[in-house]
């Protein structure tokens, strides 16, 4: 039995931009920064314990789409125009009706070898706005 209950690692599912839809989670993309851009940048906290919050909101995308990501704290030195990232365990987050895509504790981001896609940039899923419709249970 091996040390995760027997259970083996289950291999990636590597999905493509076009196919996010709002409120899902659990993605894994390879997407190309297009550009970053510093939104909220705290500087030394109240408290010694707590640190400097930074979020940066970056132009990511493949061959299908683009969308924002939203980068936080050590996040942000990681996303630099021009480099490829693999995002794992990404999900959407909704900002103003608008999809982001966002990586918290659960996820990763690792910096890997450029990407031979062009970005299609026309696609850009965060302009499209979304509206939440309650069903009434009849």
């Amino acid at each position: 039995m091996s040390a995760n209950g027997g259970r083996g690692l289950r291999k990636p599912v590597f999905v493509k931009m076009d196919s996010l839809k709002p409120g899902t989670n659990g993605h894994t993309l390879v997407v190309k920064v297009i550009n970053s851009n510093t939104v909220l940048q705290k500087g030394a906290a109240a408290s010694p314990h707590l640190r400097n919050t930074r979020i940066a909101e970056c132009l990511v995308g493949d061959d299908t789409a683009s969308i924002l990501f939203t980068a936080r704290n050590d996040q942000v030195d990681l996303m630099k125009p021009g480099s490829s990232v693999i995002l794992r365990n990404a999900k959407i987050d909704m900002f103003k009706g608008t999809m982001r895509l966002a990586v918290d504790k659960w996820g990763r981001i690792e910096v890997t070898q450029p990407a031979t896609f062009v970005v299609k940039e026309d696609n850009n899923l965060s302009l499209i706005e979304y509206e939440l419709v309650n069903v009434a249970d009849e």
